[in-house]
């Protein structure tokens, strides 16, 4: 007779264990969902350098700063100001080059102790240092006389070379494993794809006209072209991960926006589309998203002084023009400097 009781407690205790992994299951998903969250709030918005002056004479000074998206700066003490030129000596009326990556999580720069090009995850603080064939600069060129650029993950970087005679080649590391490619040195970097499996530069031809190519990661061209002025003479653009679509924002003289995505392999221009946001914002970055939209963002300028005070995220429709906010930021004054991630 004592059987149906132990069935009853084994029922028991099978249901009371299920409930518990049920709610050890949904506490997981809430803490993974809560660190999500967390480490979205502590991405970067902009990266920003203050400006100081002295009578008439302005100049960058302090340190490289961090507007972080929970309303936070973080301020980065390790990161050279001051770019050392070529001779050796400190250049106090520029700055060194700083990039933060498309997702806003991951930020590249001169380290100040020892002169090493490195990578900081934003969200961890963990900092990678690269390869020393990428940070010891060639001869003739200073910290100052190069442009770099993140993909969106921070997962690859790129060195453009400032060098008269362009006879550096530009450079696609791999973040992660050091590996480095060159591509040609006549060739600007323009961005990468979200993906960051494809760059899309840009050089002039003998002609006086623009030729686009894009690279992958392993420094192969795998399309080329010489675009239409329309592309060319107008930005900001974006790349989309299939290595051909390029988007185009095109500012008319009457102060509308509109947009045409240019097919790189197939040489064509798309219909315009007006896009619809407001006569006063000016578009400074553009960029594809999964779904095969765009991210735009825009910048408002004081009508007084002509600084950018606040920036508006939008989602853009490629078919339609509609736009909708996604985020909206002040920029704050006074600064030398300024970048969005992904710039």
């Amino acid at each position: 007779m004592r059987k149906p009781a132990i069935l009853a407690l084994s029922a028991a205790a099978t249901m009371t264990l299920t409930a518990l992994a049920g709610t050890a299951q949904a506490e997981a998903r809430t803490a993974a969902a809560s660190a999500t969250a967390s480490s979205s709030a502590s991405t970067v918005r902009y990266a920003w350098l203050k400006s100081c002056s002295k009578k008439d004479d302005y100049f960058p000074c302090g340190s490289w700063h961090l507007a972080l998206r929970n309303g936070r700066d973080s301020v980065l003490k390790d990161a050279q100001v001051f770019p050392r030129t070529a001779k050796g000596k400190i250049d106090k009326q520029s700055y060194a080059p700083l990039t933060v990556s498309g997702d806003g999580r991951q930020v590249s720069y001169f380290r100040k102790k020892d002169g090493a090009l490195v990578v900081r995850d934003v969200t961890t603080n963990k900092v990678r240092a690269l390869p020393r064939s990428v940070s010891k600069l060639p001869k003739g060129i200073g910290m100052g006389d190069l442009a770099t650029s993140l993909s969106r993950d921070g997962g690859v970087l790129t060195v453009d070379y400032y060098d008269g005679d362009d006879k550096l080649p530009s450079l696609i590391v791999n973040v992660r494993t050091g590996k480095v490619r060159k591509i040609p040195a006549d060739a600007a970097v323009v961005g990468f794809s979200p993906d960051g499996k494809h760059v899309l530069v840009s050089r002039g031809t003998a002609e006086n006209t623009s030729r686009f190519s894009v690279y992958d990661q392993d420094g192969r061209r795998t399309n080329t072209q010489v675009v239409p002025q329309v592309v060319a003479n107008n930005s900001p653009m974006a790349l989309a991960d299939d290595g051909s679509s390029v988007a185009v924002l095109i500012s008319t003289g009457s102060g509308k926006q509109r947009l045409r995505v240019y097919d790189l392999s197939n040489d064509s221009v798309g219909e315009a589309v007006d896009v619809r946001v407001p006569k006063k914002e000016s578009a400074k970055r553009l960029e594809w998203t999964p779904d095969g939209g765009l991210k735009l963002w825009e910048t408002l300028d004081s009508a007084k002084t002509g600084e950018t005070y606040r920036v508006v995220v939008r989602s853009l429709d490629t078919d339609t023009g509609a736009t909708a906010t996604l985020d909206s930021f002040r920029v704050k004054s006074s600064v030398w400097t300024w970048w969005l991630p992904g710039e």
